[in-house]
């Protein structure tokens, strides 16, 4: 079986063309050039992360977060979140980080703390639907980090599921329930999956935890002290 770029139903053939096909046993290496290829050119890559398989797409291509949104059949009014590579790429995607993220972020980052901030000016609208904030995490896996520099900024990433199903820990998994939806499926073994990231909002003047998950709330204490519950 040989994994190809396929443009999904009403994308320009014109912005898929050039890319070459590749058999399923390539080398890591090898398929991560060709996913950073596939996400300059505006498609969609699987790949696995630290927890679950993601989808990724070049955030600031308002057609590929288009096809990310179609894709899972996710609603238009939930923003996607923004993985880094870098703590120093903070400053690109927040108008403003606060200290407070600065010490979480040393602390935490990478890993599975996903912070709010409020979006600076280079995040588009179709990635947050909207709002002025944004999410964002450095996940602690080498293949998402790969993509992020290739690509030379930081990619859309979401689960690969179709919204409201189970987060999917291997590229079989991925391949079976979004089909050829995606470009290319990154095959990088199974994914420990378990809990999914702990979701703290620094965009206000007192840290919100929205979602307890990977990292504690008693550990998120030992760095900011006043968290407000809002989950």
């Amino acid at each position: 079986m040989r994994v190809a770029w396929s443009c999904a139903p009403g994308y320009p053939e014109s912005v898929c063309s050039g890319l070459i096909q590749m058999p399923e046993q390539a080398t890591i290496e090898k398929q991560i050039k060709l996913a950073v290829a596939i996400l300059k050119k505006g498609g969609i890559v699987a790949f696995p992360t630290d927890t679950v398989y993601g989808l990724g797409a070049d955030p600031l291509n308002a057609r590929a977060v288009d096809r990310i949104y179609d894709v899972k059949k996710r609603p238009r009014n939930l923003p996607l979140p923004l993985l880094l590579a870098e703590k120093s790429d903070l400053p690109k995607v927040a108008d403003v980080v606060p200290e407070v993220a600065w010490r979480l972020a040393e602390r935490f980052f990478p890993g599975g703390l996903t912070l709010v901030l409020r979006k600076s000016s280079w995040v588009p609208d179709t990635v947050t639907a909207g709002g002025d904030t944004v999410a964002v995490r450095i996940p602690d896996h080498p293949i998402p980090i790969a993509l992020i520099r290739g690509l030379g900024t930081p990619i859309v990433g979401t689960s690969a599921n179709l919204s409201g199903k189970p987060s999917q820990v291997t590229s079989e998994e991925v391949r079976h329930q979004l089909g050829d939806a995606a470009d290319l499926i990154i095959n990088g073994g199974r994914r420990p999956g378990g809990t999914e990231s702990t979701v703290l909002d620094v965009s206000g003047k007192v840290p919100v935890l929205v979602r307890e998950g990977a990292i504690p709330r008693a550990e998120l204490k030992k760095v900011c002290s006043s968290i407000l519950v809002n989950m």
